[in-house]
């Protein structure tokens, strides 16, 4: 589909509900005006986008009477019903138009719908300067990208950008490129617009004249009914022309005002950076969107200062697994600033590189080679290069999430939802080569059959997964994976990014007696500095001699440096056992507020990485209004938690006080029946993959 027009309409109108099923004649105005829409030569289809909401079931029951598809969502956040409403026809353009103004004329439509699709503007209005309108009051048209409309749904935050769609686009901040169309020749201005009893009485008058010689009049002929019939015109002259939008920017610098720094950079973070920032997991949207803090002054322990002086104890992802000593611990720190005193990077390669390599072999005593990365999906990419180097082959079975980089995203060319098993739904795949297609085959975990049937009918150069994420692995599970890899010549590599150091010194494989011949390490192993490894054996490890792979900042300093460290004070305090303790200890909080509050949840994960899900529906607003009370309480808490050597018994005690009163709260408002979206002050959270720009 190429252009549609949606017209936005509710019936809970303040200053005059139910306006748009008043009749001119036989029908409401909603049907007049969706008919005169669909006289438009440029728009494919017309419908109506109106609310959830029990006050506009007969508005979209008569409409669908009509003939008309309807789409329903948000009541009073107008952008997001706009963009699901677009999103469900997924048009190359859109054609925004109010309820409110039935005299529509499809030849205005059509002329800017020719001028956006001839140019390379990205949003057209014939509405966008007040101060040289073309056309009266009633025959605004804005036409836009449905791109425009994707990065305006995840950026706009303001009450009047969620109530009038459009008017970010037209905001300083927006990247939107736009125009007014000047109308020629240009009409003299008129309300002929519906928002008060006057607005209608006058509306009428001019149906009742002009319909009586044709049905389909346009807007010339409306303006010289109103110029010959001034006594009509003057009847409404007096409103003031976009009165409740006017109304909403007052509300604007209300929400200015009660924004903190972090979020107001936030905001601005997403026009500038694609997505806001460099990972998916500390998106504003993930845990309280238009709410959350996003930016950190300083860390130490467990306990995070935001851009505005506020302190919070982190009781969620702890950077995303790479703090299990806390934050900024005084050591690790020290050894790093002695490093940048002493220079980082130069011509020649750093020692420490080499003392690392040892430590690694030492406590994996299967692996003999090794080598860095930064993050760790240039480490799962590196290793998926070496083990095809090494057998030849193209095509690799995964099992688990491991990161952003082709060969893992290629799992869904042609299905989107082939990784939506493994950790995060809805990865999109755009840009990465079709070419790829069928070399990354994904299995589930303990499903040791589904592994049987990928072997058997391909050539398979790499078994990647995780030893454990949300569950542990079945009997036999671990094993029947390494006899099929040794029977038929395929790298069995472990994928511990997340996983490592949590359960042992080392990897969690250690624990299950399990020998991979390549395995990958990273976010604690230099304790929030980037150091990532993939570690394996010699012959496949040499591999990497004969493809080329380099870069240029994998051989600084501070990361092997940080690492050593680490891994000695690791040793030093067990601090695995640690962890673990401190882990079951919040998953016996986390059972016990449901217990009391009647509410049910499920736990997985790692007990120093564990998660859990409510059982009920509408879940993501159940933890979006549980991050929101915690935060208010000094917390940054979500369903998920890092544990960390620096969580205190203490600091447990105050963790489990709090969120006994919230899973109480939430208890509270399940058994009256509320909706908890409705005491979230702003959007419900993501759960997955979700376009920000």
């Amino acid at each position: 589909m190429r252009i549609l027009a949606i017209v936005q309409a509710r019936t809970s109108s303040s200053r005059l509900p139910q306006k748009v099923l008043l009749r001119f004649d036989q029908e409401p105005i909603i049907i007049t005006q969706l008919k005169r829409i669909s006289r438009s030569c440029m728009v494919d289809k017309t419908i109506l986008a109106t609310s959830i909401d029990t006050s506009d079931d007969y508005l979209a029951k008569k409409v669908a009477q009509s003939g008309f598809e309807v789409f329903r969502g948000s009541l009073n956040n107008v952008l997001d019903r706009f963009y699901h409403a677009a999103n469900t026809y997924d048009p190359q353009y859109v054609v925004r138009l109010t309820g409110d103004c039935p005299f529509t004329d499809p030849d205005l439509i059509d002329e800017i719908a020719q001028y956006i699709v001839d140019s390379d503007f990205d949003y057209v209005t014939n509405a966008g300067k007040e101060d040289c309108l073309s056309v009266p009051d009633g025959f605004d048209i804005e036409i836009f990208t449905m791109d425009a409309l994707r990065i305006a749904y995840s950026i706009a935050t303001k009450p009047s950008q969620l109530e009038h769609v459009t008017s970010w686009f037209r905001s300083e901040d927006s990247p939107i490129k736009w125009t007014h169309f000047q109308h020629y020749p240009s009409r003299d201005y008129f309300r002929v617009t519906i928002d008060e009893p006057i607005d209608y009485w006058v509306m009428k008058n001019i149906y009742d004249e002009l319909s009586r010689v044709k049905k389909d009049f346009g807007v010339d002929d409306v303006v010289k009914y109103l110029k010959d019939n001034p006594q009509v015109a003057s009847k409404n002259a007096h409103i003031i022309r976009n009165e409740g939008y006017l109304r909403s920017l007052e509300e604007d610098k209300k929400f200015d005002q009660s924004l903190n720094t972090g979020q107001k950079l936030w905001d601005k973070a997403k026009s500038l950076i694609p997505g806001g920032n460099m990972l998916l997991s500390k998106r504003a949207e993930m845990f309280l969107p238009d709410q959350w803090p996003s930016y950190f002054s300083r860390a130490k322990g467990c306990y995070v200062w935001d851009l505005d002086g506020n302190k919070f104890i982190d009781m969620s992802i702890m950077g995303i697994g790479t703090n299990i000593l806390g934050y900024g611990h005084p050591e690790v720190d020290e050894v790093v600033h002695n490093v940048i005193n002493k220079g980082n990077m130069s011509s020649l390669n750093c020692p420490e590189e080499v003392y690392l390599s040892e430590k690694l072999v030492e406590m994996h005593g299967w692996a003999e080679m090794v080598r860095y990365t930064r993050s760790g999906g240039e480490a799962n990419a590196l290793a998926i290069r070496i083990a095809r180097a090494y057998t030849g082959k193209q095509v690799v079975a995964f099992c688990g999430y491991h990161g952003w980089h082709d060969s893992y995203l290629s799992a869904n060319l042609g299905d989107n939802n082939s990784l939506s098993g493994h950790l995060l739904p809805g990865l999109s795949p755009a840009g990465v080569p079709v070419s790829l297609r069928g070399t990354a085959k994904p299995f589930s975990f303990n499903a040791l059959h589904e592994l049987e049937y990928l072997a058997d009918n391909n050539e398979l150069a790499a078994v990647k997964m995780e030893v454990q994420r949300s569950t542990p692995p079945d009997k036999d599970f671990l094993d029947g994976v390494r006899n099929i890899c040794d029977k038929k010549g395929i790298v069995l590599i472990f994928d511990e990014c997340t996983s490592g150091f949590r359960e042992s010194y080392g990897g969690i494989h250690l624990n299950y007696d399990i020998q991979p011949d390549m395995a990958i390490f990273g976010k604690a192993l230099g304790n929030g500095y980037a150091i990532n490894s993939v570690i394996g054996k010699r012959s496949i490890m040499n591999a990497c001699q004969n493809t080329f792979v380099s870069s240029t900042f994998w051989t600084e300093r501070i990361g092997p440096t940080a690492a050593l460290k680490t891994l000695e004070i690791m040793k030093r305090d067990q601090t695995w056992q640690t962890i673990t303790e401190i882990g079951l200890k919040v998953r016996e909080i986390w059972l016990e507020c449901s217990q009391d509050s009647g509410i049910p949840i499920q736990i997985s994960g790692i007990p120093s990485l564990s998660t859990f899900s409510f059982l009920v529906d509408n879940h993501l607003a159940l933890k979006t209004y549980l991050t929101q009370s915690m935060l208010k309480k000094g917390f940054l808490a979500s369903t998920i938690f890092y544990a960390s050597i620096s969580h205190s018994d203490d600091i447990l005690e105050e963790y489990r006080l709090n969120l006994s009163k919230v899973f109480k709260e939430i208890a509270d408002l399940l058994y009256r029946s509320e909706n908890i979206s409705d005491h979230i002050n702003g959007p419900i959270c993501h759960d997955g993959f979700k376009r920000l720009n």
